[in-house]
């Protein structure tokens, strides 16, 4: 079955609404999908207006993340629709407007509330990584609030793709909500950062007001750098045990995400759906709902194309009202959620695969597309440089000292230049005598001072090695 009159009218399968807000790059309108009755959100972006502001890559990067996403609390796109002018971007309708606007009106939060918040939040982020992805714009005004005050997170538009063994550096994001080594231009691993931010955002919902505010922005960036903050009273024990360990300076002395959930005040209530880590996207389509798709068939779709269409992540009508369709049932039954979340979850790291935005229509070029199955890492161009990558559960204290213990063995020099981080220099020809002894890992342990110290040779292998987050990083 196909939409008569979509190629005259791109939008002809949706009754358009008023306008919900305006943005830098055009409107956002309410509308009603026909074929379902469900409404929705359509960000109508225009071309012209994202190549003057010189976007096109921010706006690439939210479509691209949000294709492959299917999170009950990260905003849902169901299809991009191309057009020479514009481009239309039909998303999940959320009713209830921003997190940030709700603290303001409420103040602070009771303990209960905010932890529900936070919870789906981390279930959220934790999505995010799990799919290699670190959103790194985190704050009340992104995070949205269903009809049922349950929370979406929105605006994918600063987030980066995490690779192994690769860092970032881009200073992004809001500075009340900024980690401190993003404000201060220092590598990072990406996860580490989220966490900051959703600490600051636990502050936000449970004291009414932001750890780090100052509208001087150097003093700002100071307390931020410093880590100075105060907690207010109220708090319970267990959230004062909490937000500081979120709010560490060090990224490697940092809680974790994993760690997150193990800690007591995050597993008061903590629904069944959120209580195991969220699955993959190759799961989630491997799992089709029979009574969504007996609905879809009966509005004329041939039943194999769409179950074809489902497991390969393509976007045409059929599939758009299939999604429309079960998240609305999802929403309106099973607490919020149904089985497909809270069927025996995979806790590997697995690929994600990416959606294919084809349609019955022209109108559905293929704008930032996808090939069906690819992943994210496949977007990338093959680089000069190597990185190897070695997970280990040690302390990074200890992992360093290993290695550094090796290299010694193998005649290689190094300097530290951060913490867990060093410089590492190897000539095969020079002679284990000119080592300096290294007994365990320290500040002053076998770092190179002169050049004077290389014995002359014409091999010469440069690298450096670097602790994250439990992973050894080398890359030359």
């Amino acid at each position: 079955m196909e939409g008569a009159g979509r190629d005259a009218n791109p939008l002809g399968g949706y009754r358009i609404g008023k306008t919900l807000g305006i943005g830098s790059f055009g409107k956002v309108k309410i509308a009603e999908h026909i074929l379902t009755g469900h409404k929705v959100a359509i960000k109508i972006l225009n071309r012209r207006k994202i190549r003057s502001m010189e976007m096109e890559e921010k706006v690439k990067r939210e479509i691209k993340i949000l294709r492959l996403f299917m999170h009950p609390h990260i905003i849902r796109l169901y299809e991009v629709i191309d057009t020479p002018a514009d481009i239309y971007v039909v998303m999940e309708y959320v009713k209830s407007g921003e997190l940030f606007d709700y603290i303001v009106e409420k103040g602070r939060l009771h303990e209960e509330e905010a932890r529900r918040f936070f919870q789906q939040i981390i279930s959220g982020v934790e999505y995010c990584h799990r799919n290699m992805v670190a959103h790194r714009d985190l704050k009340p005004e992104n995070l949205l609030l269903d009809s049922k005050c349950n929370i979406k997170i929105a605006d994918f538009g600063l987030s980066n793709v995490m690779r192994d063994g690769h860092f970032l550096k881009t200073s992004c994001g809001s500075p009340n909500y900024a980690a401190p080594e993003v404000i201060s231009g220092k590598l990072y691993a990406g996860p580490e950062v989220d966490v900051w931010s959703c600490g600051v955002i636990l502050y936000a919902l449970l004291c009414g007001t932001l750890p780090f505010d100052d509208e001087n922005i150097p003093n700002l960036f100071k307390k931020i750098k410093g880590g100075i903050y105060t907690l207010p009273s109220h708090l319970s024990p267990s959230a004062r045990d909490l937000i500081p360990r979120m709010l560490v300076v060090d990224p490697m002395k940092r809680i974790t995400i994993r760690e997150i959930r193990e800690h007591m005040w995050f597993k008061i209530q903590l629904p069944r759906y959120l209580a195991v880590p969220p699955p993959d996207t190759a799961q989630q389509v491997k799992k089709l709902d029979e009574e969504t798709l007996n609905d879809v068939i009966k509005m004329g779709f041939d039943k194999n194309q769409l179950i074809e269409s489902l497991h390969n992540r393509l976007q045409n009508e059929a599939t758009v009202a299939y999604y429309l369709l079960m998240d609305n049932r999802l929403r309106t039954t099973s607490g919020y959620l149904g089985s497909e979340f809270q069927e025996s979850m995979d806790p590997s790291f697995s690929q994600v695969h990416a959606e294919t935005p084809t349609s019955a229509t022209e109108h559905r070029q293929h704008v930032f597309t996808e090939s069906p199955g690819s992943g994210l890492r496949q977007h990338f161009a093959s680089e000069r440089k190597w990185a190897l990558g070695l997970q280990s559960r040690a302390h990074p204290r200890e992992i360093i000292s290993e290695v550094l213990k090796a290299l010694q063995e193998l005649n290689v020099y190094w300097k530290k230049i951060g913490h867990y981080n060093m410089k590492c220099r190897w000539s095969p020809g020079c002679l284990e005598s000119m080592m300096h002894n290294c007994d365990g890992f320290s500040a002053e342990s076998a770092i190179i001072e002169t050049d004077d110290l290389i014995a002359k040779s014409t091999r010469i292998v440069k690298f450096e090695i670097q602790v994250s987050f439990g992973i050894l990083i080398m890359h030359a």
